[in-house]
């Protein structure tokens, strides 16, 4: 573990991030007394940009299974009634006006 002074680290950063990128921790100092410490990230994955990559990472490590269509089981029926008789901006409009 090494020990380094704010002026120094700043002068010389991208050696000391190389030295925590290999493993080393190094203590950064402010007149003589430890302020923080640099040392290695820990490994963590990027998250998903978007449902279908999580998706897509899922069924890569086993977890999921990708259908390219819906399953013959899944069938999709229109609301018994119809169509609603306001559409939603409607409803949230009435919604709004209710709370003030």
């Amino acid at each position: 573990m090494k020990a380094v002074g704010i002026k120094a680290l700043k002068a010389r950063l991208s050696e000391y991030i190389r030295m925590a990128r290999a493993g080393e921790t190094i203590l950064v100092t402010d007149r003589d007394e430890v302020v923080a410490e640099l040392r290695p990230a820990r490994r963590q994955p990027v998250p998903p940009s978007s449902l279908d990559e999580a998706l897509q990472n899922s069924a890569e490590r086993g977890e999921a299974t990708l259908h390219s269509r819906p399953p013959a089981s899944l069938k999709l029926e229109p609301l018994p009634g119809g169509p609603l008789p306001v559409s939603a901006a409607e409803l949230l409009d009435e919604l709004r006006a209710d709370r003030n």
